[in-house]
């Protein structure tokens, strides 16, 4: 029998560990990026100097689907959970960091839509890499030289999914993680305390 939106949400609600305390207009930083890219480095680093639950996607979904298949199916079911958690943890003044590939600009909508809705302040953050460097870590988490990456994505999956990026509508922060993100992550910082 398929689960209900309500059943995937306590599933994924059972799943979160230690919650920060709520805010008033709590930060809701969503982020963007191909596989590879450091996404989930990005978000680690963010969440040491505030604080932060961080709702990966690949944590997440391993919850709802033990063997993910990252099909269209899979996705209908599994967005929809995400999207009324964050929703849910926003109303609540949780801070939160939305790490996902979020390529898609029809698919960030429903978190600009959600940000508005709960009076979060939305942070966007496209997060990039050289694809050589791109390249050289999905080699690595091939290898499973990693065992703190959950990502199941590979070079192949990088190409594949590369021509379907979407240019973020909004104001945004980039960060290439090749590099010394530290200037970044301070002036996202600041904008969080203003």
């Amino acid at each position: 029998m398929a689960s209900s939106l309500s059943e995937d949400v306590e599933r994924l609600r059972q799943g979160l560990e230690g919650l920060p305390s709520p805010q008033v207009e709590p930060p809701f930083v969503v982020v963007s990026g191909l596989p590879g890219t450091g996404k989930s480095f990005f978000c680690c680093k963010l969440a040491e100097r505030q604080p932060f639950i961080i709702l990966a996607s690949d944590v997440l979904r391993k919850i709802l689907f033990p063997c993910p298949r990252y099909d269209k199916d899979e996705n209908k079911r599994f967005f929809p959970a995400c999207h009324a958690l964050i929703e849910e943890l926003l109303k609540r003044g949780i801070p939160i960091i939305f790490d996902a590939t979020n390529l898609l600009e029809r698919h960030r909508e429903h978190l600009y839509h959600i940000a508005d809705k709960t009076g979060a302040k939305l942070i966007l953050v496209g997060v990039e890499a050289p694809p050589e460097v791109v390249r050289q870590r999905l080699l690595a988490r091939e290898k499973g030289m990693d065992p703190q990456d959950d990502s199941q994505a590979g070079w192949g999956v990088y190409q594949k999914m590369k021509p379907r990026k979407e240019k973020i509508s909004r104001n945004y922060f980039v960060v290439d993680t090749s590099r010394d993100i530290t200037p970044a992550i301070d002036k996202i910082v600041r904008l969080i305390k203003k």
